[in-house]
Order: C-alpha cells, then sequence, then structure tokens
C-alpha cells in the first residue's frame, strides 16, 4: 500500500479533539482511510453493518470496479481469461500471482491431477447420510473431514504445507461433488482418470458408469470450463469473507474452505442460479411471461425477476456475455434450441433486455441467469448448482486464505458492536422476578 499525500481529518461535535488518519491508496479503486487507532484515540468506533464502506484487508487477487462492470483476476480481464485461457491456468494465476508457461502449466496441472483421488474410507463418510441429503451439507461434512487424512500439511505457517494443502482441495473437489450426486441417484462412484483434463474428468466421474463407455463431448467440457473460470473467485464476497475470518484464528484450510461452502450454501449468495431456474418452471411457458413480467413490475405483488442485476455490478455483468454465449452454444449443440424451459428462458432474456422498465433498472441478465440454464443442459441436477459453484470458488478461497496467512498485518478477526441492550442491573430473588 502507498501512503497519500492527504491525511483524512475527522472532528466531533461533543468537544472531543480532531484526529487525523493517513490515506491508502491502492493501485486502483477507492483510497481507504486508514482508522485502525480511532478507538484509541477517540474511545469510539465505525458503524459499518454488512461492512459494506469497509476495506478488511489488503489484497493483489481480484479487482472489481460494479459501476464499469469490469472484473479482473490478478489484472487480467476476466473477458480475456475466458476465452484465452482454461480454468487450470486461471487457478495458477489466483495462486501464484501469474499466468504459466507451457512448462509450468503442465508440471501444474500433472501434480493436481495426480492428486483426484479421495481415501478410500471417505466412502463410508457418504453412507452416513440420507440419500435425499443436500449435496451442500454433504460438502461441508466431507472436505471439513479432509483435516482427518491429511495431518502432513496443516501446519498453516509452513509454506510448503500450505501449497499442498492448497493443490489436494483443487485436485479433490471435483471427485467429492461427483460422489455427491452419484450418492443421491444411487449410482457406483466413477472413479478419476488422469488421461482427462480437469473440466473432462469431473463430466466423467458424474456421468459414467459401468455399463457403457462414456464419451466426452468437447463443447460441453468446455462449457464447464468457462463457468468454472467465470466462478472461481470475486473479491471480498460473504463466503470468502468468511474463509479469510475462519483462517484468522489458525484453522486448518480444510476446516476453513469447509466454512466458505457453508456460507455460500445461503440462498442470498450461491443459490442465484437455482433460484433463476425454479422461476422459470414457475412461469411454466412463454405463454405466461406478460403476466409474470406485470407481476415484476408491481411492488407489492413481491414476485421478483431473479438472475437479473446484480449487488455489486450497476451496470451489465461482464461475465453475463460470456456465459451467454456458452448458453447457446450449448444448447445448439445438445439441440436444445426447441426445449419449452430454454425457449422460455431466451424469450424471457428478450423481454427484459427491451422493456424500458428493466433497461431504466439496469436489470441486465447476470451471469447466474446464464450458468443456471448451462447447467441443467448438461444434465446436472438443479440441487447441485451450489455445490458446482463451490468447486469453481475453490480456487479463490485458496489464494485469499494463503494470501491473508503470509500477510504480516492480518490479526485474528474481531469485529466490534453498537451495544443497544440492558444497562447494568442487578440480578432480583426468585419471587421478586415479574
Amino acid at each position: 500500500m502507498n501512503t497519500s499525500d492527504t491525511k483524512a481529518t475527522l472532528s466531533f461535535s461533543d468537544g472531543s479533539p480532531s484526529l487525523e488518519f493517513p490515506i491508502y491508496k491502492g493501485t486502483v479503486g477507492p483510497d481507504v482511510i486508514d482508522i485502525r487507532k480511532l478507538y484509541a484515540g477517540s474511545g469510539k468506533f465505525t458503524y459499518d453493518p454488512g461492512f459494506m464502506s469497509t476495506a478488511s484487508c489488503n489484497s493483489s487477487i481480484t479487482y472489481i470496479d460494479g459501476d464499469k462492470g469490469e472484473l479482473q483476476y490478478r489484472g487480467y480481464p476476466i473477458e480475456q481469461l475466458a476465452v484465452n485461457a482454461d480454468f487450470m491456468e486461471s487457478c495458477y494465476l489466483l495462486l501464484n500471482g501469474e499466468l504459466p508457461n507451457a512448462e509450468q502449466k503442465a508440471k501444474f496441472v500433472d501434480t493436481v491431477t495426480k492428486h483426484t483421488m479421495v481415501h478410500e474410507q471417505m466412502q463410508f463418510f457418504f453412507r452416513g447420510f440420507r440419500r435425499d441429503a443436500h449435496p451442500m451439507s454433504i460438502l461441508v461434512g466431507t472436505v471439513g473431514a479432509l483435516a482427518s487424512f491429511y495431518h502432513d500439511s496443516l501446519d498453516i505457517n509452513d509454506p510448503r504445507h500450505r501449497e499442498v494443502s492448497a493443490i489436494r482441495l483443487i485436485a479433490k473437489m471435483p471427485t467429492l461433488v461427483a460422489m455427491t450426486y452419484k450418492y443421491s441417484i444411487g449410482q457406483p462412484f466413477t472413479y478419476p482418470r488422469n488421461d482427462l483434463s480437469y473440466s473432462a474428468n469431473f463430466m466423467h466421474m458424474m456421468f459414467a458408469n459401468p455399463c457403457e463407455e462414456y464419451k466426452v463431448n468437447d463443447v460441453l467440457v468446455r462449457a464447464l470450463d468457462r463457468i468454472l473460470i467465470l466462478h472461481a473467485d470475486h473479491e471480498q464476497n460473504a463466503s470468502t469473507s468468511t474463509v479469510r475470518l475462519a483462517g484468522s484464528s489458525g484453522a486448518n484450510p480444510f476446516a476453513c474452505i469447509a466454512a466458505g461452502i457453508a456460507c455460500l450454501w445461503g440462498p442470498a449468495h450461491g443459490g442465484a442460479n437455482e433460484a433463476a431456474l425454479t422461476m422459470l418452471k414457475e412461469i411454466g411457458s412463454v405463454d405466461n411471461i406478460p403476466a409474470f413480467i406485470e407481476q415484476v413490475k408491481d411492488k407489492n405483488s413481491g414476485v421478483k425477476l431473479m438472475g437479473f442485476g446484480h449487488r455489486v455490478y450497476k451496470n451489465f455483468d461482464p461475465r453475463a456475455k460470456l456465459m451467454r454465449e456458452t448458453c447457446y452454444e450449448v444448447l445448439n449443440e445438445l439441440g436444445l434450441q426447441d426445449d419449452p424451459l430454454f425457449k422460455l428462458a431466451m424469450e424471457l432474456e428478450k423481454i427484459a433486455l427491451n422493456d424500458e422498465y428493466f433497461v431504466s433498472r439496469k436489470l441486465y441478465p447476470n451471469v447466474d441467469f446464464y450458468s443456471g440454464i448451462v447447467q441443467s443442459a448438461l444434465g446436472i441436477p438443479v440441487s447441485l448448482f451450489t455445490g458446482i459453484f463451490a468447486m469453481a470458488r475453490t480456487i479463490g478461497w485458496i489464494a485469499q486464505w494463503n494470501e491473508m496467512i503470509a500477510d504480516p498485518e492480518q490479526k485474528i478477526g474481531r469485529p466490534r458492536q453498537l451495544f443497544v441492550g440492558s444497562t447494568t442491573r442487578d440480578v432480583p430473588p426468585l419471587d421478586k422476578r415479574a
């Protein structure tokens, strides 16, 4: 961080002396005011529910400009990475700060590939879950349980241990997600194959069975790979902040990632593409769209247009255009252009992009609208959508966790509060209580 030439002066109307705070400048984005000495100098805290105006850390991983609709990993625009790199290259970039050359990529891919198997005893964990258990509950449990098997890489202060744990998490998440799916439908687990790419291997583990040969479809594999790239990291969101907060206590990486998965499970965070597809099914047919649109415009109806607009992006979600291209490629490849659900989605997209009500409010389709359609076309059940999200975001969580551990300024997270409860009072005798 670079200190600015100017300082922020905070004056108090209660007669307390004014305080000056240093201002730090990032390479891009807003400046930040360092208020770490505010309480010591004034006896006061700031109040910022949701941390909407608080920088909790300094980071060099991901940058978002919501007003301009920009997303960058390590300085590279997401539009370029999704077209010119694959998910393994994006993982290497997020972890190491630079894109790999050919030799570095080959070594990285080989290392990840050779760690995709999980311990055979993990199968017993799955047998303890009900068949209809939600995939995210299974992932929270099984990812956290990985710490039981890998005692040799739990020293978070050892860079080599952190590197080994990172590889294991990246490699084993697809296997655990696929095992979760197989368990839910009663099919045998499919072992990973070292001759397939990361995304192709996941498709194979999801959809292959012992009765017939599974044929890899390159178009579908590229679609999944793009979904993973676009969801790999998204700055200091709720689940990433959860991973960092858990990690600040010194918790092992498997526990921290399990905490991130638990947070992602929340419908306000990771369930957006699931909600968008559920909305489409509730609309039912193209004929019902006009009535649905009118309900959305009625503030008293409580009906929302899911998969449109974004809390961060006040303009077009930069990932949406890329996901839209992938969506049409997949539908064409599978001959689903005339499928009722997908025709409904495309018609809704068309109306929303041209209706002044939505255009004026910048309620453009976001990445979740298209990714839900793509995943459904790939054969992924709606209940597993957030599991795919977790698989993609694992690399972002790991990169953020690793950066936090290596930061000499990092302390255990301890937000303060504005207390609005009772003042000090005495405990009355039992017979005197109201």
